[in-house]
């Protein structure tokens, strides 16, 4: 056992001999159930001039203490900054002030007392209370070498919290992204809903699912991928344009921009295309940078980024033949593009075998493996292959091409959207080439949904549909290197 976890055992029991005294003294700290707090920290420092002298409440977790004697300073930290607080002997008691000094850092304490300012200019509680609220049996980890360990902060996000006040700056500005997206759709006559998360198709995007049972029913039931085939129907009852907020799943690879539970914003609009959701899409992004940040103008890992609408736009075809030198409008066949595959260098990036690749396939890998580390500043790449498309209405001028597009921020896709297929005998035909591809190999095909072409059939206006990836906004806009640094309690694999 090294020095550390011999201290650390020392402090663990010293922690719980101090909080059996308190027990055996009448003092349990466990039993108080309430605690009237006046003030908060933030309020009490912005308004000093007119609370000079005031009585206030606060309550809070001790960050730090100074023992001078009969008199001792310590910080305060409650959900807004920290607050120092003067205690002596004089005002408080001796048994009261011998109390006191037992207490440790990280213990929880309620204080009352009259604001001041100390010689130093320090705005400061002279406490006239000090009350143990929560005895803390673990020590805060900056007592020793800090939280730097990425590892226990995602595990101990408690911890984090209490230890880094800039991971709880960063949580509270994802609460004023999400708030902001709500308001921007809110704004333009979107009704939020919500539908199931637990659904007997796995559907509305090509992902691996996670699956479980319903004992009840008797059946396998799946988390949801996506909440597009329940939010169309909608559309086809008559709400003309919905939105639903949440979380979705997919049993997939974890990374820095990826986690098994992440949060969406999809969304659905009659009568409009994806024009118009290219419009929704770089204004809702700028509305919220100019909400939270006061600009449109961030840097994210040391590169500045514009979001300020209009985004630039490319054809996937055009952006291909930029970066990779070849125009697949001169491919012609899919036999002419098994063998660009293999020129390209592409065919491990294919999701099925090369021989039942189409040209759309492998345009889509040529893209995936040289355009989207180029996409820094914010652009549409648009018109995508029909065979990567299903959902997705095709191009009038030509058919091997669909109206949908995917936003790109710093080479990471933000957004996905299309003009919404609503012919229920094409979309037929695409679902069973979809179930022909997952037979060729390809995991993340699209299941079969006959109750949504019964929607189909029953009819659904022209819609413009997309989907934005709340949490990779949240990245930029809080320059988060991992999606597990904007995610409270990132999925992790068990210690034991």
């Amino acid at each position: 056992m090294t020095n550390d976890e011999l201290n650390l055992n020392e402090i663990l029991r010293v922690r719980r001999e101090k909080l059996k005294r308190l027990k055996e003294t009448g003092k349990n700290p466990f039993d108080i159930v309430k605690y009237d707090v006046t003030y908060h920290s933030n309020k009490i420092k912005e308004n000093y001039e007119e609370m000079e002298g005031q009585t206030v409440s606060v309550a809070g977790r001790i960050m730090s203490m100074r023992d001078m004697g009969k008199a001792s300073f310590f910080d305060v930290q409650d959900r807004y900054d920290r607050i120092q607080v003067y205690a002596k002997t004089n005002d408080l008691g001796e048994e009261a002030y011998n109390d006191f000094k037992s207490y440790d850092i990280g213990d929880i304490v309620g204080v009352v007392g009259k604001v001041f300012k100390t010689r130093m200019g320090e705005i400061s509680i002279h406490a006239d209370e000090v009350l143990l609220l929560t005895k803390s049996l673990q020590p805060l980890p900056e007592k020793w070498h800090g939280l730097k360990d990425v590892d226990i902060r995602y595990r101990q996000r408690y911890v984090d919290l209490i230890v880094n006040p800039e991971v709880r700056a960063t949580f509270e500005k994802r609460t004023k992204i999400i708030q902001a997206v709500r308001r921007f759709f809110d704004e333009r006559d979107f009704l939020e809903v919500d539908t199931p998360v637990l659904a007997s198709i796995a559907s509305g995007a090509a992902a691996r699912p996670f699956k479980t049972h319903s004992n009840a029913l008797g059946i396998d039931l799946y988390l949801r991928i996506a909440t597009e085939l329940y939010l169309k129907r909608l559309i086809v009852g008559g709400f003309e344009r919905v939105y639903e907020m949440g979380k979705d799943f997919r049993n997939e690879g974890i990374s820095i921009r990826h986690n098994p539970e992440f949060t969406m914003i999809e969304l659905y609009q009659a009568y409009a295309d994806y024009n118009d959701m290219m419009d929704h899409c770089e204004q809702c992004v700028a509305y919220c940078a100019m909400e939270v940040l006061g600009t449109t103008k961030i840097v994210y890992q040391g590169t500045e980024i514009d979001l300020a609408p209009p985004w630039k736009k490319m054809t996937m075809i055009d952006a291909v033949k930029m970066y990779s030198g070849v125009d697949f409008r001169e491919i012609k066949g899919d036999e002419a593009a098994r063998e660009i595959a293999k020129k390209l260098d592409v065919v491990d990036e294919l999701k099925k075998d090369l021989k039942y690749c189409t040209w759309g396939d492998i345009l889509n890998a040529a893209f995936e493996a040289y355009v989207e580390e180029h996409l820094i500043q914010p652009t549409f790449i648009i018109d995508y292959p029909v065979e990567i498309s299903p959902l997705t209405k095709g191009k009038k001028d030509d058919p091997t091409i669909t109206e949908r597009f995917e936003a790109f921020i710093y080479g990471r896709e933000v957004a996905n959207a299309y003009s919404e297929l609503n012919d229920p005998i094409i979309q037929k035909e695409r679902f069973l080439q979809q179930m022909q591809d997952k037979e060729y190999g390809d995991d993340e095909a699209y299941a079969m949904d006959e109750d949504f072409v019964n929607s189909l059939e029953v009819g659904m206006p022209p819609t413009g549909g997309m989907g934005i990836g709340i949490d990779r906004i949240i990245m930029f806009l809080t320059d988060s290197y991992s999606i597990r640094d904007i995610i409270l309690f990132p999925t992790m694999r068990p210690l034991e």
